[in-house]
């Protein structure tokens, strides 16, 4: 994942509660690859995209409660 993607998978996560946290691959090197991490610091990028990617599928659903 590089680093002009971070942004979007930023918002997602936040909007749909998706954990993790978004690091650089280098930490010097902030322009290069990035990547999800667990609180132990495992590797979670695959699973955070997927999750990601389904989320923003999801049509959000509305109701309404009609009182008689």
């Amino acid at each position: 994942m590089e680093a002009r993607e971070i942004s979007d998978l930023h918002d997602t996560m936040r909007q749909h509660g998706i954990p993790g946290t978004l690091q650089p691959e280098d930490p010097e090197n902030p322009n290069g690859p990035w990547r999800v991490a667990d609180d132990a610091g495992r590797d979670i990028t695959r699973e955070t995209l997927a999750a990601a990617a389904a989320a923003s599928r999801k049509r959000p659903t509305r109701g309404f409660v009609i009182a008689r």
